[in-house]
């Protein structure tokens, strides 16, 4: 998603996803009013889940947003048998979620799945031992930024803050 980096922590992903109880890292990005609100798959792979859940309208930013906001999750099963989940989280403004993808699909990295109307955030939960290669406050242009790097022995990566 176009946005900044408003949170990066382990935290259990929405049941709803199906990827278990234990803590994942998580990285969410928050996307303001004047921010493109297209969502892009962060991963290809296959849309093995897609669970809307209705909630409140919090402000995005904050962290119990993720838990009683509007959302949408959706985990992306990858070919080496891991997975990644997405999870648009409505905000505070327009409130509205939008999902093109449907379950069993075979999607593209980069290829645009949805879109969140204005104040929203958007939840990328990583498979186990992968660690973000954003930082927090980082700006990240969706389907161009790196959020994290998943061969087993790459390096982690620094973001320049200016």
């Amino acid at each position: 998603a176009d946005g900044g980096v408003s949170l990066i922590e382990r935290v259990a992903p929405p049941e709803e996803v199906g990827m278990g109880p234990e803590p994942l890292m998580r990285v969410s990005v928050f996307m303001s009013v004047f921010n493109c609100h297209v969502n892009r798959a962060p991963i290809g792979g296959r849309i093995a889940e897609i669970s809307y859940r209705p909630g409140k309208f919090l402000n995005a930013a904050l962290d119990k947003a993720s838990v009683d906001n509007e959302r949408n999750s959706i985990r992306i099963d990858m070919p080496d048998g891991r997975s990644i989940a997405v999870v648009q989280i409505a905000g505070l403004v327009e409130r509205s979620i939008l999902c093109f993808a449907v379950k069993g699909q075979e999607i593209r990295t980069g290829e645009r799945f949805g879109l969140i109307r204005f104040g929203s955030r958007l939840d990328i939960y990583l498979p186990e031992g992968v660690q973000p290669q954003v930082a927090l406050g980082q700006t990240c242009v969706a389907g161009e930024t790196v959020i994290a790097l998943l061969g087993p022995d790459m390096p982690q990566r620094f973001a320049r803050m200016e």
